[in-house]
């Protein structure tokens, strides 16, 4: 299992980002795909035609989001921690990403997944 953590920066307040991140219409504007999220502990999320699906475990408004990912079956080693981290920067917010327990095969899929869907995608909703 690996870990993966890494520091981005986007041109938008934490308020804002905090939004993109965990409202249905406003994920589904900057992924281009139908998803489903409540910022409530405990419910269950999924995003991109259920590429990425898992649990709500914590909120804290404009600042963090933690979740469980799930890889295929539901099994204890079979599911990563996801931690983001909105921090105030001068131009906008540094998003903190810290993910937990990716499977090996999984990783690079992850990690191009972090950059190309979430950043990319982020910073293509926020410089219109």
């Amino acid at each position: 299992m690996k870990s993966y953590k890494k520091y981005f920066k986007i041109t938008a307040s934490p308020a804002d980002v905090y939004n993109a991140l965990t409202n249905k219409t406003m994920i589904e504007i900057w992924t281009g795909e139908d998803a489903v999220m409540e910022d409530t502990p405990g419910t269950e999320f999924s995003m991109w035609e259920e590429s990425i699906n898992g649990l709500n475990l914590e909120f804290e408004k404009d600042h963090k989001i933690v979740q469980e990912w799930y890889f295929g079956e539901e099994d204890e080693d079979k599911k990563s921690i996801v931690t983001i981290k909105l921090h105030p920067d001068k131009k906008g917010t540094i998003m903190e990403v810290n993910q937990s327990n990716i499977p090996d095969e999984a990783y690079r899929n992850i990690a191009d997944g972090w950059e190309e869907d979430y950043y990319k995608g982020l910073n293509e909703l926020f410089e219109e």
